[in-house]
């Protein structure tokens, strides 16, 4: 990742800025508040400029494994088409590090200021463990 592309410091004024609630239970689907641990979470607000960036960078990365897909019914050498698995896995690791620092920078931070930091340091924790090899 270089630095050019991190997204810990907001580009919009708070009036432009989007409202993108992230709310996860085991099953990863968006619809439960509670973050599996009980407690509310609260709204993860994020610069219009910072989802454009993470959105352009996932659809960078799903037309490369559709690519991916093409090379394997097309029978490319396994070697070509294990380069371009790596490419993706690195492309999305740069992505996950883009969100985690935003996180970091951006929630983690605000949860500190609303007094709320232990709910949102055991949810970070918790995907942490999941995401983590």
């Amino acid at each position: 990742m270089n630095g050019s592309n991190r997204l810990g410091k907001k580009s919009l004024p708070t009036s432009q800025q989007a409202e993108h609630s992230h709310y996860h239970d085991t099953d990863h689907e968006h619809t439960d508040s509670t973050h599996g641990t009980g407690e509310l979470a609260h709204p993860h607000i994020h610069s219009e400029e910072s989802l454009r960036r993470i959105v352009n960078r996932l659809s960078r990365i799903e037309g490369h494994v559709r690519g991916i897909k093409a090379m394997v019914e097309q029978n490319s050498p396994c070697p070509d088409v294990l380069l371009q698995i790596a490419a993706v896995r690195g492309a999305l690791d740069r992505v996950a590090r883009i969100v985690l620092d935003e996180h970091l920078t951006e929630c983690i931070a605000r949860a500190a200021q609303e007094g709320n930091i232990d709910v949102e340091i055991t949810q970070l924790k918790a995907a942490l463990d999941r995401f983590l090899p």
